[in-house]
């Protein structure tokens, strides 16, 4: 045990020792800035020392002027150091309620489209994709009837003719109930 107090009272002395080389190099910095203070000083300023110091502490007043900004100074002298009144405010609540009602959309919605509103089937996007087939598939029907009804006309006869056009209205007639029943 008596080793390991050895060591502490070792380890505090070097502490002392550092501390004390430390202190010693401040010490000498702050007395070789003084000598050159007092060097700068002694070019432009009087040689008295008394009068040196006075000149040092002016300048540190000077370094620490009060700035008053919401304190009233009664004294004139302490008025010089008041801040000027503001001339003119910006009202920033003011500046926003004119930008928000600038930003407000004005537009109002004329029609309101009822497949807009309503639910869609399930099957709606299906729909949608094989419209554009059925449309073909449509004009090829239409086509293959008017052809039809065509080669009739043209074989002569006309109770067929009668018969072709009836027909036709009536696959148009069914086209149609297959369309309203698919809605």
């Amino acid at each position: 045990m008596t080793d390991d107090s050895e060591i502490v009272v070792d380890e505090d002395e070097q502490n002392e020792e550092s501390a004390s080389t430390l202190e010693s190099e401040a010490k000498r910095r702050k007395e070789r800035l003084l000598a050159l203070k007092r060097k700068l000083v002694a070019g432009s300023a009087p040689a008295d020392e008394d009068e040196e110091l006075a000149a040092a502490e002016k300048e540190k007043q000077e370094l620490k002027r009060t700035v008053f900004r919401s304190y009233q100074p009664e004294s004139e002298v302490l008025a010089v150091s008041k801040l000027p009144a503001p001339t003119q405010t910006f009202a920033v609540e003011e500046e926003l309620q004119e930008q928000l009602t600038a930003a407000v959309d004005t537009s109002v919605i004329d029609e309101v489209d009822l497949t807009t509103l309503a639910p869609r089937k399930a099957d709606w996007d299906l729909k949608r994709d094989v419209s554009k087939r059925l449309e073909k598939l449509e004009r090829r029907t239409q086509r293959a009837i008017a052809d039809l009804i065509r080669e009739r006309l043209a074989s002569g006869k006309q109770d067929l003719l009668l018969s072709a056009v009836n027909s036709g209205i009536q696959a148009e007639r069914e086209q149609a109930e297959h369309d309203s029943d698919d809605d």
